[in-house]
């Protein structure tokens, strides 16, 4: 085996591992609960999850998506969690070869990225735990990273926060019902502290083209309701995601198309 493939399968293992625990952190964080302590249980039966019965993706299969002791359904978002959190971190190491320092960011931003979605999806909230401190965060390492600077990030960060905030403070006028959850705003914060004005850009059109894409579909199918909402933060952490990995490249070509 080449050492480039131990390295993938070496960040694909860690992935998965740091997956399991971000699962913990999605279905206990906005219960107010510790990540740490109890040791992992069934929701529904509270029987507590042996080492065997928790392995990443590979106990899921084996147990058929239920629980060993009740037979619960259990949801598919753990191994989605564990397999995207694998994939971005290989990624990651590809990425950014060269910079560990710049991999380890990538790997902790899509971590963060993945988390917020997850949560955001579930729970319609977008905890501030995660990306306020994220937001400050990323302008400290901005210094230290190649993909922008401090001054991108500080207008990207309250370009794009001050973005929102007014479309959600238009359609209340017209609408009467505020249109942009805080969540929202405090998370393209975050994503602008770490990845410029360029980054907010693109997260904002590519979240809202893949929202509508999104949205549409399940109003034509009858799974939404006109006046029913969308997690925002799922499809903000999605452009973020994609503009780390392939935003530049994207953005050259595009420039390079318009003349």
């Amino acid at each position: 085996m080449s050492p480039q493939a131990l390295l993938d399968v070496a960040f694909f293992a860690f992935g998965l591992v740091l997956g399991s625990y971000l699962n913990v952190v999605v279905h206990r964080l906005p219960q107010g609960v510790s990540t740490v302590l109890p040791r992992s249980r069934c929701p529904r039966c509270r029987a507590p999850i042996s080492a065997w019965d928790n392995l990443p993706v590979l106990s899921y299969l084996l147990l058929r998506g239920r629980c060993r002791h009740c037979g619960g359904t259990i949801p598919w978002r753990y191994p989605l969690v564990e397999l995207l959190t694998a994939i971005c971190f290989v990624a990651s190491a590809r990425h950014f070869a060269g910079s560990w320092f710049e991999v380890a960011v990538g790997c902790a931003f899509c971590a963060a990225m993945i988390t917020l979605a997850m949560i955001d999806l579930e729970n319609f909230i977008l905890p501030d735990v995660i990306t306020l401190p994220g937001f400050v965060i990323g302008l400290l390492l901005q210094p230290f990273l190649s993909w922008s600077t401090l001054p991108s990030a500080l207008i990207g960060a309250i370009g794009g926060s001050v973005a929102l905030y007014a479309i959600g403070w238009i359609w209340e006028i017209v609408r009467g019902v505020w249109g942009m959850g805080l969540g929202d705003v405090k998370m393209i914060l975050m994503v602008g502290a770490f990845l410029g004005w360029q980054g907010v850009v693109f997260t904002l059109f590519a979240g809202s083209m893949s929202g509508a894409v999104v949205g549409l579909g399940l109003l034509a199918t009858g799974r939404l309701h006109q006046e029913g909402k969308l997690p925002f933060g799922v499809f903000l952490a999605f452009g973020a995601v994609m503009y780390l990995f392939f935003g530049r490249t994207i953005l050259i070509t595009y420039l390079q198309l318009a003349g």
